[in-house]
């Protein structure tokens, strides 16, 4: 986070702010200049910061999905998606650009070709009427491994998504 957000988050909770340990995310739109936006995941928290930029929040275990682009006058120079879980206290995490403290993270691509993939995928189970944030974690890290292995993830499909619900209703 940059300038006076930065500065208004540093150690101190903003006057109705988020709840605690909410993992924060600035999206910036500078119209063909810098598009940071998010493709899915169930927002807790929004504050417009000023007209090209706002801070986002999601509570802990919620999955989002961040694609960042960016030019200059001689074309792209960033495509990025990242599929993120929100940590809660205490967990570990990693750290990525714009998002505070950082996140698991269970996808991380750049380069338009496989984002363009990924975002092809989201469509694809969103197609089947399946909220990509309640998509498997697993299922997510599998997309990641196979596309930064050059090959084809498997779909992910209705009976897949019903085992996953079993599976995570089961364990305690």
């Amino acid at each position: 986070m940059t300038g006076n957000a930065a500065y208004r988050l540093r150690g101190r909770p903003l006057p109705n702010g988020p709840a605690p340990f909410t993992t924060l995310v600035e999206l910036t739109w500078i119209e063909k200049r810098i598009e940071c936006w998010i493709r899915f995941g169930q927002e807790s928290y929004e504050q417009k910061l000023d007209r090209r930029r706002r801070l986002v929040g999601f509570a802990p275990e919620t999955i989002f999905c961040l694609v960042r682009w960016a030019a200059n006058e001689h074309g792209t120079i960033i495509s990025r998606v990242d599929i993120v879980r929100a940590v809660d206290r205490g967990e570990p995490f990693q750290t990525l650009p714009f998002v505070r403290p950082g996140g698991d993270i269970l996808l991380k691509i750049d380069g338009w070709p496989k984002v363009e993939r990924v975002l092809q995928i989201v469509d694809a189970i969103e197609a089947q009427g399946i909220d990509p944030a309640e998509v498997s974690p697993d299922h997510w890290r599998h997309v990641h491994n196979r596309l930064a292995a050059g090959h084809e993830p498997r779909a992910y499909t209705v009976t897949r998504h019903k085992a996953f619900l079993l599976r995570r209703r089961a364990e305690p």
